[in-house]
């Protein structure tokens, strides 16, 4: 996690990450930009992105992956769960991909080092914790397609469709702010 520089190039960030999310009614969208405030704020270089637009193949250059999502069901959504967003007013186009296909199709580049991965989760606060969430299954789902997860943090939301309970917006900064110092901790480990 070295900058280097070739001619005609210019030096990459310490450490770069790409936050991906699923988010019905805005707010793990709203969660992921406070992640993202907690890695740019320790100096990372990091790219938000909707799953719908999301990279089918992870960069090569990539050093940390966040991916975050809410939970429906206690896991990560289907259709049918995203179809039951809709009906409870979350916009139509959001059910079209979720996490979970997009995990299960993503391709990691071979040869390069894996990233670290993290996720998040969103859930109502009648869930209050629960050994099942969005983010659990991330880590399961990613470990199939070669990725560890290593780190995980559930944001509490007021009801189904929000907002972020107070808070919790800060603790997803705090979130972002610590796995930044552990991709620096990672990359200042000998080989």
């Amino acid at each position: 996690m070295s900058t280097a520089v070739t001619p005609g190039d210019q030096p990459r960030a310490a450490v770069r990450a790409l936050v991906v999310f699923e988010s019905m009614f805005g707010n793990t969208a709203r969660a992921a930009d406070a992640v993202a405030q907690g890695l740019r704020g320790a100096g990372v270089e990091v790219e938000v992105v909707d799953v719908r637009a999301a990279p089918a193949l992870l960069p090569p250059d990539l050093d940390l992956l966040v991916v975050g999502a809410p939970t429906h069901a206690f896991g990560l959504s289907r259709p049918a769960t995203r179809t039951d967003a809709v009906r409870q007013g979350a916009p139509p186009e959001r059910a079209v991909t979720g996490i979970r296909e997009w995990l299960e199709s993503l391709e990691v580049p071979s040869g390069s080092a894996t990233p670290l991965l993290a996720a998040f989760d969103t859930h109502a606060t009648r869930v209050r914790w629960s050994p099942w969430s969005a983010s659990s299954s991330i880590a399961k789902v990613a470990a199939r397609r070669g990725l560890g997860c290593d780190a995980r943090l559930g944001l509490v939301v007021d009801d189904v469709a929000g907002p972020l309970v107070d808070g919790e917006r800060e603790r997803a900064v705090d979130f972002g702010a610590a796995l930044a110092a552990r991709c620096r901790s990672r990359s200042a480990r000998p080989g």
